[in-house]
Order: C-alpha cells, then sequence, then structure tokens
C-alpha cells in the first residue's frame, strides 16, 4: 500500500514542545498508536505512513495544538485518550471538554473536566435534581461531585454539604476495628475528607465543620431525616441494599441536590444481597429529573496503567461469564 505525507503546522516553538512531550514521548507514543513515522521540520509535523492513519494522526495533532492554544498541559494521559477519541472520529472533541471550569481549588488551580464522560457527567449534575455518576475507579465520580458541592456552597446555592457513605468492610468487621463509631467509620469517608480539603484549605474545612455547614456520617444516619437546601453526596453507592438505596433518595428535600456515584464491579455486600446502585439504575431509568451516567475505562483520569488494569479486569470478567454459560449450555444438552 502506498505511503502519503501530510503537514501540520504548528506556529510557535512553545507549542510544538509541548506536543512532542518530555523527550518526545508524546509524539512517541503517537507513531507508536498509530504506526507512523513523524517527522519535525522547523515548526512542522511532517506525518508519512498509511493514509488513514495519517489522517488520524493529524486530527490527533492539530486537537494536541488546540488543546496547547488555551493553555491547557498536554501530557502522555491527553494524548493517550485523544488517540482514543480519534479511533471513534471524535479527536475535536478533546478541546470541547477542557473549555469549562468545574471549580477552583482554595490555592485558585482550576478544576476541569478531563474526558467526554466526566463532562457529561458534569452537565448531569448541574442540570438534574439527582445524578447517577457509575463507572470505574480513577474516573473522578468522587472527586468531581465533592468540587461541585462546594460551588454550590459558595455561590449560596446549597446551605450545607452532606456527604455519607455506607459501613460496608471490604473483607473486615467493624466491631473488631478500635475505638469509637467515628473512628471506626473514618477510614471509609477519609476519600471524601481529602477532596473537600484540597478544594477548601485545611482551616476552613475545620471552621465549616465545627459549625455544621459540612457533614460527614455513615449512611444509617440518614434515616428519618428530610435533607432540604443541601448538597447530598453519596459515595461507594454499590454497597447499599435495595432499601438503603429507597430510603436515601427519598430523603430529598426542596431545593436540595444528590449525586449517587459507585462502581458496579467492586460490591461488598454479603452474598444474597443485590446491590441497590444496580437496582436503581434499572428502576429510574427515564425519570424526569434524573441522570444516570455511565463512565467507563476511557474516563479514567489516574496513571494510565489503572485504564489497562480495569480493562484487564473486564474482560476477565467476560471471559468467566462466557465459561458459566456456556457450561450452563452444556448441562442442559447433556439432561
Amino acid at each position: 500500500m502506498n505511503n502519503t505525507v501530510k503537514k501540520v503546522e504548528a506556529d510557535s516553538l512553545d507549542k510544538l514542545q509541548k506536543i512532542l512531550g518530555s523527550f518526545d514521548e508524546n509524539l512517541n507514543v503517537i507513531m507508536r498508536a498509530l504506526s507512523v513515522i513523524v517527522r519535525v521540520e522547523g515548526l512542522t509535523f511532517v506525518i508519512e505512513g498509511e493514509e488513514e492513519r495519517v489522517s488520524t494522526a493529524v486530527s490527533v495533532i492539530e486537537s494536541l495544538l488546540a488543546l496547547a492554544e488555551i493553555g491547557e498541559t498536554v501530557d502522555r494521559g491527553r494524548v493517550e485518550y485523544c488517540l482514543e477519541l480519534a479511533s471513534e472520529g471524535k479527536a475535536s472533541d478533546i478541546t470541547k471538554i477542557s473549555s469549562d471550569t468545574v471549580a477552583i481549588t482554595y490555592r485558585g488551580k482550576p478544576i476541569k473536566s478531563k474526558t467526554v464522560g466526566q463532562k457529561k457527567y458534569v452537565d448531569s449534575i448541574k442540570k438534574d435534581s439527582i445524578t447517577f455518576g457509575i463507572g470505574p475507579a480513577g474516573t473522578g465520580k468522587t472527586y468531581l461531585a465533592v468540587c461541585l458541592a462546594v460551588q454550590a456552597f459558595k455561590s449560596k446555592q446549597a446551605d450545607k454539604i452532606i456527604l455519607t457513605r455506607p459501613a460496608v468492610e471490604a473483607g473486615e468487621k467493624l466491631g473488631f476495628l478500635p475505638g469509637d463509631l467515628q473512628t471506626k467509620v473514618d477510614p471509609y469517608l477519609r476519600p471524601l475528607y481529602d477532596a473537600l480539603q484540597e478544594m477548601l484549605g485545611l482551616e476552613t474545612y475545620t471552621k465549616l465543620m465545627e459549625r455544621g455547614s459540612i457533614e460527614i456520617a455513615p449512611l444509617a444516619y440518614m434515616r428519618g431525616r428530610t435533607l432540604s437546601n443541601a448538597f447530598v453526596i453519596l459515595d461507594e453507592a454499590q454497597n447499599t441494599t435495595r432499601e438503603q438505596m429507597k430510603m436515601f433518595l427519598t430523603r430529598l428535600g426542596d431545593g436540595s441536590k444528590m449525586v449517587i456515584t459507585g462502581d458496579v464491579t467492586q460490591v461488598d455486600l454479603p452474598d444474597g444481597k443485590s446491590s441497590g446502585l444496580e437496582h436503581a439504575s434499572a428502576v429510574l431509568k427515564g425519570v424526569e429529573g434524573i441522570g444516570i451516567i455511565y463512565l467507563t475505562d476511557k474516563d479514567v483520569v489516574r496513571n494510565p496503567l489503572v485504564m489497562k488494569i480495569v480493562r484487564a479486569y473486564e474482560q476477565d470478567g467476560k471471559r468467566r461469564s462466557n465459561f458459566a454459560d456456556g457450561n450452563k449450555t452444556d448441562s442442559k444438552t447433556n439432561s
């Protein structure tokens, strides 16, 4: 097959260097992923290879240059995600997700959506009274929800932030842990503490906790309450039972917003108990005012290795499911 050559111009040395990355790391990622050759001549990228692959590389480089134009970081993670989008013909979408600032930390750092899935999740939280964020570890479900809760509190859209989790143990029993109930459940709530402190700073966070403007508690403490004018986040919701989920959702009061996050592949409930998150997302699908957003391995924004781990486990799950289905078919045939 004949090779084709195309060129992309970077109009400044700064943009060129951002696309190249440290020791040309970004460029090497593009070349390996698309099996193309990319040379740099002055401020011009010269791409050579199979026509379709070259066209994809052009769209990736142009999109990354657009990111650099608006001052965004172009790191390996962004490059790999742009390649994912390009495989679906959506490379240009990467600039859309960086245009909106979700929140500003107390240090002045802007927080933005990093994937298309995250952008949909953030938009749903802003629009809907209740949003379900369902997806694997590392997709920013909890962190983005906390960021938006802090923004709502600062802008007077909420009088209170309430964060809760079911106290379900992944292998340990709470009763055997030392200390009182609060001490026992604190480790389960640590990710929420950390996100709040990053957004507010330790001093402000401590004052708001003392005033009761921020409340962090186990899910069991929500029973019997009506949560009005509050931004409420239920984290690790895959570990709720159907009854607990119904109880939580019916706490919604006037002027409140709820975000429910969880990963249905990491359920720690006892055998025989079905996940309230899975049940609710099926039952409430299509209900006006409720957004259900599914994040995938493509939305993982931690170390790129996390994305590979998530995919490996998903593939293993599919293999096991297919194997089990095959055994069932064989047993029926034999009977």
